[in-house]
């Protein structure tokens, strides 16, 4: 099992950018494919954004999409969600998960599919 620390949260206005990062480590991170999901305050969790082990395919809740870029570098075990054209509606708690698999392209959207979880970190937008 990964541990993944999430880092680079905040506060931002609207229309403005903000890059998350995850942090892994405890397991070989190109083996795993990768997930960023967020919460907010009397939600329940939801799917952002995916990236499959290698890195080549991403996938992307609706709302993420055109806004929002996954991307991962496996030589530094970080995964990172960069967010542009924030809007107030996008503040929650950002988790990345982690899911161990040997095939190298295949990703996933649903929470239960993850097996490991960061901690979070908040962002917030908010003119």
């Amino acid at each position: 099992q990964l541990h993944l620390v999430e880092s680079g949260g905040g506060s931002a206005q609207p229309g403005g950018s903000l890059r998350l990062s995850c942090a892994a480590s405890g397991g070989t991170f190109s083996n795993y494919a990768m997930g960023w999901f967020r919460q907010a305050l009397g939600m329940e969790r939801e799917f952002v954004a995916a990236t499959t082990p290698n890195g080549l395919t991403t996938y992307y809740s609706d709302s993420a999409k055109g806004r929002f870029t996954v991307s991962r570098d496996n030589s530094q075990n970080t995964l990172w969600l960069q967010m542009n054209s924030l809007k107030p509606e996008d503040t929650a708690m950002y988790y990345c998960a982690s899911k161990y698999i040997l095939r190298k392209n295949i990703y996933y959207t649903s929470y239960a599919d993850y097996s490991s979880w960061g901690r979070g970190t908040q962002v917030t937008v908010s003119s």
